[in-house]
């Protein structure tokens, strides 16, 4: 990051520039940090007091004081985002549900049947992409016949846009079977999410969730064993965590590196640790040569879909599950 002409920094920014994207380098407080410098990029939100906000492109604020500002220039807007990955909706289908592996599977003609004690809707549904190989009647029968000798409540995920699933869709719901909840599949370039410009050394990985981790997730249906055969299957699967505060979780499949877990303890929200979290977990994706970035969102989840919005993430699809009747 250039800030110097003739070789002298200079700090060519004023109160004027508040609004602008800048650039600036402050200088650290030895005692708290070994680095000499450090760079912030995003929004002058303000310049008050002697004291400057930046906004980052995660959104998270950073205050920094005008003594410690060494280096300074306004900077050119952000290039527009780019589209997310090539993918249909079979593709990321697939690939997140080898991201977030039922402990039980079993085919009937192109579903898959999934079980996993009843720890979340994903790994407790049948994805009803394609032909069951059956009459639609028949094969729902057999579908509720499946889960009800594991003692578990038939359901479907059903993404739009798949047109032997709106067909599905459309003989459950003729049956009287209920919309429980509405998801988005979103994606991104992966390169971006970790390119955020935050120091990420806070943040551990792992390979199992440990106690920490567990605690800020919460509880879960289903049992212990369910939710950690759950969490910890996948290709390669990476856990991450600022202790006590924030975690993630992240699976690396081929050019694809999908993003579930993330959470945040109430007392600890809006510090930007979701993003730095998410960064630190996208370094190490890239690392293992994922290019691609997925995530699943439910709707009118509205912290969260700014979060996604500001790495860059765009819907591609929408999907729901649909539940059989009660008795």
């Amino acid at each position: 990051m250039e800030f110097t002409t003739g070789g002298r920094l200079e700090v060519r920014i004023t109160a004027a520039d508040v609004g602008k994207r800048v650039s600036v380098r402050r200088l650290n407080d030895s005692a708290r940090s070994p680095e000499r410098f450090t760079d912030t990029v995003g929004e002058l939100v303000s310049w008050e007091g002697g004291v400057l906000r930046i906004t980052r492109r995660t959104g998270e604020t950073v205050e920094i004081p005008e003594a410690s500002l060494v280096a300074g220039k306004v900077v050119p807007a952000a290039p527009p985002r780019r589209r997310g990955p090539a993918a249909t909706v079979r593709e990321l289908q697939e690939t997140a549900a080898r991201g977030w592996p039922a402990r039980e599977t079993e085919r009937l003609g192109e579903w898959t049947l999934r079980a996993a004690g009843g720890f979340t809707a994903r790994a407790n549904s049948v994805l009803g992409l394609g032909s069951p190989g059956l009459p639609l009647p028949e094969a729902v029968g057999r579908v509720a016949e499946w889960y009800g000798r594991r003692g578990l409540p038939a359901r479907f995920q059903l993404p739009a846009g798949h047109p032997e699933a709106e067909e599905l869709d459309a003989e459950l719901a003729g049956r009287g079977w209920t919309v429980e909840r509405s998801a988005l599949m979103q994606t991104a370039a992966l390169a971006p999410v970790a390119d955020t410009g935050a120091d990420t050394g806070a943040v551990r990985l792992s390979r199992e969730p440990d106690a920490e981790w567990l605690a800020v997730y919460g509880p879960a249906g289903g049992g212990a064993g369910d939710a950690q055969a759950v969490l910890t299957g996948g290709p390669s699967v990476w856990f991450a965590s600022v202790p006590g505060a924030a975690i993630g979780r992240c699976v690396v499949d081929g050019r694809w590196a999908g993003f579930s877990a993330l959470a945040v303890a109430p007392e600890h929200r809006r510090q930007g640790l979701g993003g730095l979290v998410m960064a630190r977990l996208a370094q190490q994706a890239l690392d293992e040569g994922a290019s691609a970035a997925y995530l699943q969102v439910e709707a009118g989840n509205g912290g969260a879909a700014a979060l996604y919005d500001g790495l860059g993430f765009t819907t591609h699809h929408a999907y729901h599950y649909r539940r059989e009747p009660r008795p």
